[in-house]
């Protein structure tokens, strides 16, 4: 093992892609001459040239656009957005084009391609760059969402997103680009679609993905000063979803929580609990809780920023409701 920044591990997939497959290349704001916005392809320029890792425009319609075209005769793009709140510029290219080509040209074009950056809040940048899309991406056939919170789950996710045939969104934190964390020395990859069990316990499931999951792994650590289990699934993957995973915690644990950073109106977490109730409502004990942000756009105070997120005793709350502690 070796200890990587969140930011490192994403650079070194690209890179360990790239030498691998000269049909991958780079493209995005800033990813080249600055290294990257938040130094995610530090390096890549010197080693890769201009033509595999390339500068755009400030035009997310036109450069993904572009990258959409390119994977659709043979190459394999990454395109970098500085953050998922500026792919809505570039939107039509995503879901109309790329998400639907392999049907609408009946198997005959795929679309390998890598739509990567951060999502959802990083402090103080108010209500148009503190975004969480993911539910608005997981919901469009043709798609598949990642959202890692380690490093070593970035890496290995990246490189199968990569080298996956379908495009690919794969969403980041700017709060987590400086996290360090050990990850495994020489090839891995880690298959979309597979939850991952965080932490093992018998009394309560707690279903996160993301950064935020930070707060449910502090908040589990108090509970179990109370004697009370918390059993944590990362998602890592929110399309396709890992249902199995999170039935079988839940058959085991009787009780569930859902943590997730977005608004409380048709998310992620909304999914997990319709499956649920639908393949294992025999098995509850309370109903389900989710916690998400406030349902309004986010705000530039810290002190209204602090409200509005949810944080570790949010989820203490949840766990004590559905204990009937």
């Amino acid at each position: 093992m070796k200890t990587l920044q969140f930011r490192e591990a994403v650079a070194e997939a690209m890179s360990e892609e790239m030498r691998r497959d000269d049909t991958i290349y780079l493209m995005g704001e800033e990813v080249a001459e600055y290294n990257g916005a938040y130094k995610a392809s530090k390096g890549m320029l010197d080693e890769f040239g201009e033509k595999r890792v390339i500068d755009t425009p400030i035009s997310e319609l036109g450069f993904a656009g572009v990258a959409v075209g390119s994977a659709m005769n043979g190459n394999r793009p990454i395109v970098e957005f500085m953050t998922f709140n500026f792919s809505l510029v570039g939107i039509d290219q995503i879901i109309n084009n790329a998400a639907k080509i392999r049907q609408m040209s009946g198997g005959q074009m795929n679309c390998p391609i890598v739509f990567r950056g951060p999502t959802a809040s990083a402090g103080q940048l108010a209500a148009t760059h503190s975004q969480a899309f993911e539910s608005w991406y997981a919901n469009c056939p043709g798609l598949k969402v990642v959202v890692p919170s380690n490093p070593a789950d970035a890496k290995g996710l990246l490189k199968s997103a990569i080298r996956d045939d379908d495009p690919v969104i794969f969403m980041e934190s700017e709060q987590m680009y400086g996290d360090k964390g050990e990850v495994p020395e020489g090839e891995y990859l880690i298959p979309l679609g597979v939850a991952d069990i965080k932490r093992s316990g018998n009394d309560v499931t707690i279903v996160s993905f993301g950064k935020i999951i930070k707060e449910a792994y502090a908040a589990a650590e108090k509970l179990a000063e109370e004697g009370i289990q918390c059993e944590i699934i990362d998602l890592r993957t929110v399309r396709p979803m890992d249902h199995k995973t999170i039935l079988d915690s839940v058959k085991k644990t009787n009780r569930l929580v859902i943590l997730e950073e977005a608004w409380p109106f048709g998310n992620v977490a909304t999914e997990i609990t319709y499956q649920v109730q639908a393949q294992a409502f025999d098995y509850l004990d309370a109903p389900i809780v989710k916690i998400n942000t406030a349902d309004t756009p986010a705000p530039y105070s810290p002190v209204l920023l602090q409200e509005w997120l949810p944080n570790s005793e949010d989820v203490i709350k949840a766990v004590h409701k559905v204990m009937y502690a």
